[in-house]
């Protein structure tokens, strides 16, 4: 598979047109170029808006069950390159080649979701005080939708994004993480293929301060939705904020957490915490950093948690048997040792660090090992407080419930939870007391579906979750009153009565 040029898509139409370009790199084997994409700006991003409000008038005006037909074609068409398009996630990204097929059959879900409950009702139908009248609630697209997305999930989150706004009569512009921009050039490839009307969805490549930000502080931009750091989602929720009509949906990290009781089926436990861990080499929102473990059970688990870790096959993510690929680039290497060294300096008694892999095939990616220690709870230290995004576990012992409770919300963050015990009187008060937005029970942090809602709370996000919940983002929900008398007649009994 050979490097190719990449595109903007706007308007319709494919350009390279930009300020520059930037390279697409494969994080297994750095010497392998990719692609090469154009490097957009204020121009391309305002193009990229133009396009979406002009495209808008006519997309609204169509039937919600005729856009969501849009997104059927588009699935279809996706349904024959599975195989294809996981090859390319594994290689801008990654992503073991069985999590970048998943990461495709999660965006297939996405769009036959949307197209399925375009067919279901979009409002409410409700009584008046007065039998006259009928009382609707109805659903109208907020307008003109920016999509800024994550490498982590290059195709689904897209369309966790694009497939609502689409189907609700919103128009899109995307703008892709910059580590996998091919991905989301073949994705808006097969929406160009499914017929969709030129300017519904665009595409704008580039870096974020240079592509994104213009997007986010365009004043025709009506809805933000954005998929990345704190401190990222932090600047847009204020851009937001002082734009009266402007809106946004930020989903930003987590310092995610298994809570393990002595009751816990023990096999189970060890294996959830794994897949928690280091699936993605620990880089997803949901990855847990905290496997936060009762007493009874914590030498037990710690020790065969640390011999699970050992060994794990680390490697290039497109061999089938491989559990973690790369880091995505070398300043997450830098930050994965900055947090390694930081641990010790705060007090972790360190199980498993065998550090870079950096002989024969390693030597050309970003592979480490996963790092793993023990350390008390301690609310100060910023390894048990900041998301490091990567393969590193703070093992944390607990006496009973109600510590738990207390180690688990210390976190600023909360976004994914799980807890592993067969009383249901525990998950039931671990359910109610901790707070978390996406949560488990006997199972990983792992394992989002469409159906579902799916974002955090408090640093972790805006609290408006993204996939299902993502509808009452980019629609407005508005309230219409329709009378069918020949007189009027107020509800609460206010009188309706004229001076003559």
């Amino acid at each position: 598979m050979g490097s190719i040029t990449g595109m903007n898509f706007i308007g319709g139409k494919w350009s390279g047109d930009a300020d520059g370009v930037f390279e697409g790199r494969n994080p297994s084997n750095t010497g392998e170029l990719i692609g090469v994409f154009p490097r957009s700006r204020s121009q391309q991003a305002n193009l990229a808006v133009a396009a979406a409000r002009e495209a808008f008038p006519a997309w609204r005006a169509q039937s919600r069950i005729r856009r969501a037909e849009y997104l059927d074609a588009f699935a279809q068409l996706v349904k024959n390159d599975k195989e294809e398009l996981a090859r390319i996630i594994s290689r801008e990204c990654g992503k073991c080649i069985s999590e970048a097929r998943a990461d495709i059959v999660e965006g297939i879900h996405s769009a036959q979701y949307w197209f399925g409950r375009s067919r279901t009702p979009s409002g409410e139908v409700l009584a008046s005080e007065i039998p006259e009248k009928d009382c609707y609630v109805y659903r109208k697209p907020k307008g003109v939708v920016t999509a800024i997305t994550p490498w982590n999930f290059p195709f689904a989150i897209p369309l966790w994004l694009i497939c609502p706004s689409l189907v609700e009569g919103n128009t899109v512009t995307l703008k892709p993480a910059e580590e996998t921009p091919l991905t989301a050039q073949r994705l808006v490839e097969y929406f160009e293929k499914a017929g969709l009307p030129a300017g519904v969805l665009n595409l704008v490549q580039g870096y974020g301060e240079e592509a994104a930000w213009p997007l986010v502080t365009h004043p025709n931009v009506d809805v933000v939705l954005f998929t990345g750091s704190a401190q990222v989602g932090a600047m847009i929720k204020e851009v937001c904020a002082k734009d009266y009509r402007k809106f946004c949906v930020c989903e930003m990290g987590g310092k995610n957490a298994m809570l393990i009781f002595d009751d816990a089926d023990f096999d189970l436990a060890v294996n959830a915490a794994v897949m928690s861990a280091f699936r993605t080499t620990g880089q997803r929102c949901v990855s847990a950093e905290r496997l936060i473990v009762q007493q009874g059970i914590f030498d037990r688990f710690v020790s065969s948690f640390v011999e699970k870790a050992r060994n794990l096959k680390i490697g290039d993510p497109l061999d089938e048997d491989t559990f973690m690929g790369p880091l995505v680039s070398s300043s997450a290497c830098d930050k994965f040792e900055h947090y390694k060294k930081l641990a010790v300096e705060e007090g972790a008694h360190v199980l498993l660090d065998d550090g870079r892999l950096t002989e024969g095939s390693y030597s050309r990616g970003y592979f480490v090992r996963p790092f793993v220690y023990t350390i008390k709870h301690n609310p100060t230290a910023k390894v048990l407080r900041e998301e490091v995004f990567g393969p590193h576990v703070a093992i944390m012992p607990f006496r009973d419930l109600e510590e738990a409770v207390s180690i688990y919300n210390a976190s600023e963050y909360a976004f994914a939870l799980s807890v592993c015990s067969r009383d249901y009187r525990t998950i039931r008060a671990i359910r109610n007391l901790c707070d978390f937005g996406v949560g488990y029970v006997n199972l990983p942090t792992i394992g989002a579906e469409v159906h579902l809602p799916f974002g955090g709370l408090k640093k972790s996000g805006t609290g408006m979750p993204s996939a299902s919940g993502l509808i009452d983002a980019v629609t407005h929900r508005i309230s219409w009153t329709v009378n069918h008398d020949t007189q009027i007649k107020l509800a609460q009994g206010l009188s309706a009565e004229v001076p003559k």
